[in-house]
């Protein structure tokens, strides 16, 4: 398999040498373990002579040619965090001549990966229009916005179309590695995963934060105070959207406009993270816990959590071992 890995000025160091190092050793087990009856041929490719990382360091980069034309072009991400950075970023020369590139591979038949800030590439060049994608968690709300068309679920891991696969944030890198190693080899990928002890996640909705997202509108913010000062009391769209002045449709609205979700759906997910807290801290039972989350019995929040997390009290509880 022949892979084009695309970096750019200011690529993130980790996702960048994540990628390249999860392919190094699977080369090396595929030859150790496998008679190297599999190889993937990585390059480091650029629309520049000369890249630097984040952290100033230099990439060697090889330069575009048609006659090397990869099966896969990863596009890892750039490391900004903010949403004004990020518009910066994506305006810049070398960077809209990366999309230009992304299009022409696209056209040639080469299929496209990218992880974290990389998807907005993909976005950016349309190429994720009317497509499921995934993203960096914390920066949804502005993907969501800036590319409509997209159908964005954040809490997903990885998430493969018909022209490759988007991966979510930071550590989505590797991730997508194993996916593509995957793709070649399930029994390869399953040895490098346990080599450099990697679980394989499915999900980012474990990791997510939800204030940080309801920071990305002033109505949403409000309804996060509101919904944590009543998690206990229940759910109801009416009270929610009298106390914040707002209509009840101008709630669901919005949320769906910035969220991807309904007002409830929110809702559970602050229940969910309040009740990992509760458990972890270990000092009540489920049946505690579930009351101060607005449940009647544990039954319910043992359901609502391996629903959304996949894993059970028990799980969760372990963390603290």
């Amino acid at each position: 398999m022949r892979i084009s890995v695309l970096a750019l000025d200011g690529v993130f160091d980790t996702g960048l040498s994540v990628t390249l190092d999860a392919f190094l050793v699977a080369n090396a087990l595929a030859t150790r373990a496998m008679g190297g009856t599999l190889r993937f041929d990585v390059s480091l490719v650029g629309v520049r002579k000369r890249v630097k990382s984040t952290h100033g360091l230099v990439v060697p980069v090889q330069p575009i040619t048609a006659q090397q034309q990869p099966d896969w072009v990863i596009v890892p991400a750039l490391a900004t965090t903010m949403p004004d950075e990020l518009v910066a970023s994506l305006e810049r020369p070398d960077v809209v001549r990366a999309r230009a590139q992304l299009l022409a591979w696209h056209a040639d038949g080469v299929r496209l990966a990218a992880s974290c800030i990389g998807t907005f590439q993909l976005a950016e060049a349309g190429l994720l229009d009317g497509r499921e994608a995934t993203t960096n968690w914390a920066l949804a709300p502005f993907f969501r916005q800036r590319y409509p068309d997209v159908r964005l679920d954040e809490s997903r891991m990885l998430v493969p179309t018909d022209i490759g696969v988007t991966a979510g944030a930071a550590m989505g890198h590797l991730d997508l590695a194993l996916w593509l190693i995957r793709t070649a080899s399930p029994e390869l990928a399953s040895m490098v995963s346990r080599y450099l002890l990697a679980d394989i996640r499915s999900s980012q909705a474990a990791y997510i934060i939800p204030n940080h997202l309801a920071q990305a509108d002033p109505l949403i913010q409000r309804f996060e105070r509101w919904a944590r000062e009543n998690l206990a009391s229940g759910f109801s769209l009416q009270n929610a959207s009298s106390a914040l002045a707002t209509s009840t449709r101008s709630l669901q609205r919005r949320c769906q406009e910035v969220l991807g979700k309904s007002p409830l759906a929110y809702f559970q997910d602050l229940r969910v993270e309040h009740a990992q807290s509760l458990l972890r801290s270990g000092g009540l039972d489920v049946e505690s816990i579930a009351a101060q989350v607005g449940y009647d019995d544990g039954a319910t929040l043992r359901a609502l959590l391996r629903q959304r997390l996949g894993r059970g009290v028990r799980e969760i509880r372990a963390d603290l071992l």
